[in-house]
């Protein structure tokens, strides 16, 4: 499992390299925990343009990932992951 601080330095290197974030952990733990998404949405106060970003697995903010992470009880790296784009 990756560390928080592994996650954001390469969160914040995303800008110079050409990477791209999934969400697909997300989904599934929301599937395991017997949760939707609007449910997730509401619980911590998200926005659906914020919801829709996550689907779409673009840049959210690191408040929405740590409140998802603080309602899921989970780490950041049991969400998000990134893929190097060719």
């Amino acid at each position: 499992m990756e560390t928080l601080y592994s996650v954001l330095h390469k969160i914040m290197d995303l800008t110079e390299n050409n990477m791209a974030f999934n969400y697909s952990n997300l989904w599934k733990l929301l599937e395991k925990k017997k949760m939707n998404k609007e449910e997730l949405r509401q619980s911590i106060g998200m926005s659906s343009a914020t919801l829709a970003k996550l689907g779409k697995n673009e840049i959210i903010s690191m408040d929405v990932i740590a409140r998802i992470c603080e309602s899921l009880k989970c780490d950041v790296g049991d969400i998000v992951s990134y893929v190097e784009e060719d």
